[in-house]
């Protein structure tokens, strides 16, 4: 893991540290021990470390969103949609699409029908694909500007 915080660019680290917790190659009590073997400088990586995301993509939209200065929220549960990967000052549902998982007409179908129960709950949903938040997070971060700004935040309903 050392090795490999230190071959990468910082959004990858974070992101290679994220998926070994989540995996459970990496525990959290390692950590420490981890960036007191990292050079000083990588010391600011530590606080950006997040287990919650479920793939690569939504630990470098978190890092996205961070870097804009919104007010989200990870893997938050909203009635009669379910669990989604990012609430967005309480009006804006991020969704982290892969083709691993949404390539098929089936899943599209799913995806469009909690889309359409998140809007008739006055949700707004962006689901930026993969490969965009990973080789052009500049797109994902310009589409997400333009979404957030001038929209006041709201109530959220949670399951």
């Amino acid at each position: 893991m050392l090795q490999s915080v230190l071959c990468q660019s910082p959004r990858a680290a974070i992101a290679t540290i994220d998926s070994a917790l989540r995996l459970g190659l990496l525990r959290v009590d390692d950590l420490d021990d981890l960036f007191d073997a990292l050079p000083r400088r990588h010391s600011v990586l530590r606080r950006l470390v997040d287990p919650r995301a479920e793939s690569c993509p939504e630990s470098l939209m978190r890092l996205i969103l961070r870097a804009i200065g919104a007010h989200f929220e990870v893997q938050v549960s909203i009635d009669g949609v379910g669990r989604v990967d990012f609430l967005v000052d309480d009006w804006l549902i991020v969704e982290c699409d892969s083709f691993a998982h949404h390539s098929s007409w089936d899943e599209q179908r799913r995806d469009r029908r909690r889309d359409q129960t998140a809007a008739a709950l006055g949700f707004a949903t962006y689901r930026p694909i993969a490969e965009d938040i990973m080789w052009q997070p500049d797109l994902v971060r310009a589409a997400l500007v333009g979404l957030i700004s001038g929209r006041a935040p709201r109530r959220r309903r949670r399951e």
